[in-house]
């Protein structure tokens, strides 16, 4: 399958584009800056484009099967729009191109409420900071799941929890929103964004994406990733 991946300059980015060049997808990477742009591969094609540029992502988008974005913004943007303004212009692109599988990443702060059966502090603690310091951003993410899911196409949108970084896919978990479970690997992360676009799973379907397996501390988590959103 031809796959086109926005933000894959990114973290989780890098990782969806390497794993679906090894399961043999041909893979068109846009980026910005193409010649920071890490990897290399024979059925890669990396296109310098920015998604807020309506004309480069119906470039970017032409003649494929389907589009991952893993766009996301850092706490205290400058662009807080980026998420829904990126993703109206490549839903307008793909129906034009006639293309139906599309699969994005948000947030699990999306709903921005807490998530069941926490303890008390991170309730009342963590998840009110985290809210307030990122409520443009969540806010923004819901408005891009909003554009998603009012399109006729089969969408998937992917909500991560806290995202940290690990050698290899463990078995996590992936269902419909507020699960329980605080992070996610950005190797878990990728590998969902992969088997929901080349599997068609949970079509016109937000899901979160839990890791359970070899999860680091709260503490670790909130002071590496505190400032990213999105895929990161």
């Amino acid at each position: 399958m031809k796959l086109v991946i926005f933000g894959a300059n990114g973290p989780t980015g890098r990782l969806a584009t390497t794993q679906a060049l090894a399961e043999g997808h041909p893979v068109t990477a846009v980026t910005r800056h193409p010649e920071a742009f890490p990897i290399s591969h024979p059925a890669l094609d990396v296109v310098k484009a920015d998604a807020l540029d309506p004309v480069a992502v119906d470039r970017a988008v032409d003649g494929r099967d389907a589009v991952i974005s893993t766009l996301g913004v850092p706490y205290g943007s400058e662009a807080p729009t980026t998420m829904s303004e990126s993703a109206r212009n490549i839903v307008e692109a793909m129906a034009v191109h006639g293309i139906r599988r599309l699969v994005c990443v948000t947030s699990t702060g999306v709903p921005m409420r807490p998530p069941p059966g926490e303890t008390l502090v991170y309730r009342k603690v963590v998840v009110p900071l985290l809210l307030r310091m990122g409520r443009p951003l969540y806010e923004d993410a819901g408005r891009m799941e909003e554009i998603v899911a009012g399109t006729d196409l089969d969408w998937t949108v992917i909500r991560p929890s806290g995202l940290f970084d690990a050698h290899a896919v463990t078995d996590y978990t992936v269902g419909p929103p507020q699960m329980i479970g605080r992070f996610t690997s950005r190797r878990d992360l990728a590998d969902a964004l992969i088997r929901e676009a080349v599997e068609d799973r949970n079509v016109r379907s937000i899901v979160e994406v839990i890791t359970t397996e070899g999860t680091p501390s709260l503490y670790r988590v909130f002071v590496k990733e505190a400032l990213r959103i999105g895929s990161g």
